[in-house]
């Protein structure tokens, strides 16, 4: 937010400051709606001077119009003051960047950057888990609800003409209905007197490395195991050791007995032969 908004945002009325909502509905109300030959002259002083009690008015002239805004998203269960709240910013926003000269008025121009403060709200706020975080997601989430025709899951011509309307993958249509129908559970939730309810994750996600003994037995046995493992390699000779690398330790293309062979000048049997006696070795070493 500019130095320019914040001074304007200071100077306005906030929802919860004054006691109740109805109380700031009635509020805002009480600015003048502002001719086009007004609203023309403040925002070019605006513009021009960069004249904040200019930009003030043409604020509060149009606060009324984020209520209505507002109380077009009641249905996502979240608070109408704090969508208001988010809406002001993206008036104030609007405001700033308004072209008087571009010869439409300001509540056309400013209904965008509510929308998208609002927006932005929601989705922050709506479920702990974010539902839409992409192009396609966000918009499908704002206008799914309104495309369907009916309540229950689509049907697949209606997932095609939400779709087509929508210009979004069928795929896409599927996966924001999932999302909406489902909803947030506490992971330890307490159980339900009632023997039919739900039970909460915490009794059937198990995480079979929770247990603490386990995890540091599970650690200190593979440490150990690797310990042997490079003691056993120190015991090898060099070609011994070079084929155990290549044949049993190394990443990718291992070596194939046939290319140690045609390397160390000898048959693919005897670098056989030197592989099983060195193995031999070391499977002593892990049986100790």
């Amino acid at each position: 937010m500019s130095t320019a908004t914040a001074l304007v945002a200071n100077n306005l009325p906030i929802p919860n400051a004054l006691g109740s909502l109805d109380s700031y509905i009635t509020a805002v109300h009480r600015f003048p709606v502002l001719t086009v030959e007004e609203e023309q002259t403040l925002a070019k002083n605006f513009r021009a001077n960069d004249d904040l009690d200019a930009a003030k008015q043409l604020v509060m002239a149009h606060l009324r119009f984020v209520v209505h805004v507002a109380r077009g998203y009641s249905g996502y269960g979240l608070q109408i003051g704090d969508l208001i709240q988010e809406g002001n910013i993206g008036l104030m926003k609007a405001v700033k960047r308004f072209d008087p000269d571009m010869g439409v008025r300001l509540v056309s121009f400013a209904v965008h950057w509510i929308r998208a403060e609002m927006h932005e709200f929601i989705l922050r706020n709506w479920r702990i888990v974010k539902v839409a975080t992409t192009k396609a997601q966000r918009k499908l989430f704002f206008n799914l609800r309104k495309s369907k025709k009916r309540l229950g899951w689509m049907n697949n011509a209606e997932v095609q003409a939400v779709a087509k309307d929508l210009g979004v993958t069928t795929a896409d249509v599927l996966e924001m209905e999932a999302r909406l129908s489902g909803h947030d559970m506490a992971f330890d939730a307490p159980t339900d007197a009632d023997e039919d309810a739900k039970p909460a994750p915490v009794a059937y996600l198990i995480d079979d490395n929770a247990d603490p003994y386990q995890s540091l037995e599970s650690e200190s046995q593979e440490e150990s195991d690797l310990g042997i493992l490079k003691n056993g390699m120190a015991k090898l000779d060099a070609r011994s050791r070079d084929i155990i690398q290549r044949r049993w330790l190394k990443d990718g293309n291992k070596a194939t007995l046939q290319e140690l062979a045609d390397e160390y000048k000898v048959s693919a049997e005897r670098i056989r032969q030197i592989e099983v006696n060195a193995m031999k070795k070391m499977r002593t070493l892990f049986a100790a």
